[in-house]
């Protein structure tokens, strides 16, 4: 017997490893800057540069990033900045990873901290955690139709599948200019900056998806004017863009993580030969996953009243959709100066993140709990500490609402921070709200018993013989028809020709006359 079998791609986490490495560096402070007498802030950005998977291994290397905003000993009291690279290159073990696995590699930095060992010298010392995830593609395999001259009577079950339609990776490349506005001053030496992805909006096309959203410049910078004084500037630049995508279309589920990386921000002359232009690169990567839904018809069951079939069966997992949102979390707090830190008079900048520490299904959706890390750069009360920073954690939970979600579910969650606002409560306080966006894609893993071959062949004579020639037979429970037809070596349309039924529907108690009809099961 002949079958036309469905094939669904889909694709599974198959394996998943995580490590920690710790990256040590004593940096000394170049002969041309001024002894360090404080650290006023520190940053780190990570780039990785390559991954190489192995058997066994996935080898990654890249390096850290670190800038330092350091308060000199002058009586000027100046700020400086110093960077410095701290590569890396490490091997994960992953079991059963192979040459050309498709594996997505996470990281986050854990910890930094920056150290004052003298005033010419500091020490570095950082955590970086990473993730491998090794992403399977698989297919499920379902008979739909059978092609035979016997009488066949089949069962037949609607699924709502979910499949795996584009899976890469690609990028789109930001370059923009700001100019300085023409009340400020020209620039001498860029002191600090900050560059934020704000929200990015995906809208997927035939053969292309649109990306669009915000950066969020901050830059603190010298002036080249007598008075060498710190200006700054804080803009939200909008950015739009395309990506060709082959096998896209507006039809399907996106499940898509972007990420700003590689971020530049340098000063540049404008026409007149003035430093008074910011020039700002960065590079959107996009992890881009695309499911199409549809409703298929797959053979649960079939049975001959003329010969026995014997099915070849298998339980295959498939996934469906569950729901794709967004729900947006407000989050407030207020964080007060402590110890020896001094009041504040002016806010510059204010910078965050956001950490998801913990995700649960619960009876109404998934509850989130996670915190935003603020760091806020001010101007002091102090004239010998002119510039302070305010660090502070607030922490939040929301539960995003999945209507029928349950354990079966398996998620993926993106946090994205749409708007962070810091204003002066008093000269001791700052007031901070977040708008967090949560982005979920949440689909159900189910298994299906699958036919995956049929043959044919003669009913055993003493299971015919053991039939009665006719029987009263009482309706049990949920039984249908079908599932008696089967049992008796019937149609359902004999029984229903048998007893005069208009349909297949039956009710509990319900008496049927069952006639043995075994004359095709003899020919």
């Amino acid at each position: 017997m002949e079958l036309l079998m469905k094939n669904i791609h889909m694709c599974r986490q198959a394996k998943q490893a995580e490590t920690q490495i710790t990256l040590d560096e004593d940096l000394n402070v170049p002969d041309v800057r001024p002894d360090a007498q404080m650290i006023i802030q520190s940053r780190e950005r990570v780039t990785l540069e390559h991954t190489r998977a192995e058997a066994g291994k996935l080898f990654v290397d890249g390096y850290m990033e670190v800038s330092i905003l350091y308060l000199d000993d002058t009586k000027e009291r100046q700020i400086h900045r110093l960077d410095t690279r701290l590569p890396f290159d490490e091997a994960i073990a992953v079991d059963g990873l192979e040459s050309g696995d498709n594996v997505r590699v996470r990281y986050e930095t854990e910890d930094l901290s920056v150290t004052l060992i003298n005033s010419r010298k500091l020490a570095i010392r950082a955590i970086l955690s990473f993730s491998a995830a090794v992403d399977e593609i698989y297919d499920m395999s379902a008979a739909v139709e059978t092609q035979s001259a016997l009488e066949l009577c089949e069962r037949r079950k609607r699924l709502e599948l979910m499949q795996l339609e584009v899976q890469k990776k690609d990028i789109l490349r930001l370059k923009e200019e700001i100019q300085i506005p023409s009340n400020k001053p020209n620039v001498h030496e860029i002191l600090w900056d900050s560059v934020q992805l704000r929200g990015c909006r995906i809208s997927l096309q035939d053969g292309k998806f649109s990306a669009r959203g915000n950066i969020f410049m901050f830059v603190l910078y010298r002036t080249d004017d007598e008075t060498q004084s710190v200006q700054w500037q804080e803009q939200m630049i909008p950015f739009e863009g395309e990506i060709e995508c082959a096998g896209c279309a507006a039809t399907l589920v996106p499940d898509m993580e972007v990420s700003l990386t590689q971020p530049e921000l340098t000063a540049k002359e404008d026409t007149d030969g003035e430093m008074r232009i910011f020039h700002l690169e960065g590079v959107l990567e996009f992890e881009i996953r695309l499911y199409g839904t549809e409703e298929a018809e797959i053979l649960e069951d079939v049975y001959s009243p003329e010969k026995d079939l014997d099915l070849a069966v298998s339980q295959e997992t498939y996934e469906s959709l569950v729901m794709k949102n967004e729900s947006k979390c407000k989050v407030s707090g207020r964080i007060r100066i402590q110890g020896a830190k001094p009041r504040i008079l002016q806010i510059c900048h204010a910078n965050g993140s956001i950490k998801i520490d913990n995700t649960e299904i619960v009876e109404e959706g998934i509850r989130i709990e996670g915190a935003v890390p603020v760091s806020i750069l001010y101007i002091s009360s102090d004239d010998a500490m002119p510039f302070a920073v305010l660090d502070g954690i607030i922490p939040f939970t929301h539960v995003a609402q999945v209507p029928e979600i349950d354990a079966s579910c398996r998620f993926t969650l993106t946090a994205d921070m749409e708007q962070l606002l810091a204003t002066m409560a008093d000269s001791e306080e700052i007031e901070v709200k977040v708008t967090v966006s949560l982005n979920l894609f949440v689909a159900r893993a189910q298994t299906q018993q699958c036919i995956r071959a049929i043959e044919e062949k003669d009913y055993a004579l003493e299971d015919l013989e053991a039939v009665p020639g006719i029987t009263g037979y009482i309706v049990q429970g949920k039984e249908s028809l079908w599932d008696i037809a089967k049992q008796y070596y019937l149609t359902p349309a004999q029984i229903m020709e048998m007893n005069s039924l208009e349909s297949e529907e039956l009710k509990k108690g319900q008496c049927l006359i069952l006639m043995k009809s075994m004359s095709r099961q003899f020919s």
